[in-house]
């Protein structure tokens, strides 16, 4: 039986998503379940498998039907290997996910960083289509990002390439979640911009921001709109390191684009027009010119399409 497609699994903290899709990356079926992660790391593989026995019964389709799945997970992982070394959000540690799922399904199986998943989507049916070098960047609560280098994911000698969130950028910064001091993550994600406002506002700060309960990024993205000083304040210097972040990488890899997205990234123009500005200030002039900083274009179905595009992207390089 020829085999027409794949299924892409996005694993996450709290949720499961999956799909199956033609090898062309049409998705026919995609279903969500809860992930159930406080019950442990089989309870977790179970519910991969049921999840993708579901996608399989709902489409009707055989597993000879099946060329290859596709799995992207938050890391750190060991992807030559299977193996998900440990992950904040979901209790795996040096766990062994692929092989389980080869044995249950006879389907090869492909585990991937889920930054990584999400920009070989971006790089096959999205913002970094028709390119052969592209980086793609989340800044969401944390910041993530997976670079293809000439047609290819580009995943270093352990398979953890491309953590620009825990790139120092400022020596004697705040303390990261890593342990490091001044990361790119601490200074300019989602999160830190909320930290930031809320420390200015208990330090007596004058804002509209004082009107809401809680103040996460979203509210200071709102109020900057409006014109709010202090609100435009912390997005000018957050984003400055965000595009400090940008620019490095720019400077390294040499990309023809840089794919933005997370949560971060959906507040549109103030964002990239602070990033542009100071890519266009610290980048040489033929590495600015040859190279975009634009939007994703898959939005919340980038963890989907991402592990859809890593089993068709998997599967054609093992023909």
């Amino acid at each position: 039986m020829e085999k027409q497609y794949v299924i892409g699994v996005d694993l996450g903290g709290t949720k499961i998503s999956t799909a199956l899709a033609e090898l062309n990356g049409n998705i026919l079926s995609e279903n969500t379940i809860p992930t159930n992660a406080k019950y442990g790391e089989e309870a977790v593989l179970s519910r991969i498998i049921y999840a993708i026995e579901r996608i399989l019964e709902v489409t009707g389709k055989k597993v000879d039907e099946i060329k290859a799945i596709g799995i992207g997970s938050p890391g750190p992982l060991d992807s030559k290997k299977g193996v998900i070394i440990e992950t904040p959000n979901i209790p795996f540690k040096n766990f062994q996910l692929v092989r389980p799922i080869e044995d249950r399904f006879e389907i090869p199986t492909y585990l991937e960083n889920d930054a990584n998943a999400a920009a070989i989507g971006e790089f096959m049916f999205g913002a970094g289509k028709n390119t052969r070098n592209m980086v793609y960047i989340t800044v969401s609560t944390g910041i993530g990002a997976g670079a293809i280098v000439e047609g290819r994911i580009y995943r270093g000698n352990t398979c953890n390439a491309l953590e620009l969130g825990h790139s120092t950028i400022l020596p004697d910064g705040p303390r990261c979640n890593c342990g490091n001091y001044g990361c790119l993550e601490v200074l300019s994600s989602g999160t830190a911009i909320a930290r930031v406002a809320n420390e200015h506002l208990k330090a007596g700060a004058d804002s509209s921001l004082k009107n809401y309960e809680v103040v996460t990024s979203y509210e200071v993205f709102q109020e900057a709109k409006k014109g709010d000083k202090l609100s435009l304040d912390v997005l000018n210097k957050c984003l400055q390191y965000l595009g400090i972040g940008i620019a490095n990488i720019i400077t390294i890899m040499d990309p023809e684009v840089v794919v933005l997205g997370g949560g971060v990234s959906l507040a549109g123009d103030i964002v990239f027009d602070r990033v542009n500005k100071v890519v266009g200030e610290r980048c040489f002039k033929v590495l600015r010119e040859n190279c975009r900083v634009v939007p994703a274009a898959l939005g919340k179905q980038s963890g989907v399409v991402g592990s859809v595009a890593l089993a068709i992207m998997e599967s054609l390089e093992d023909k």
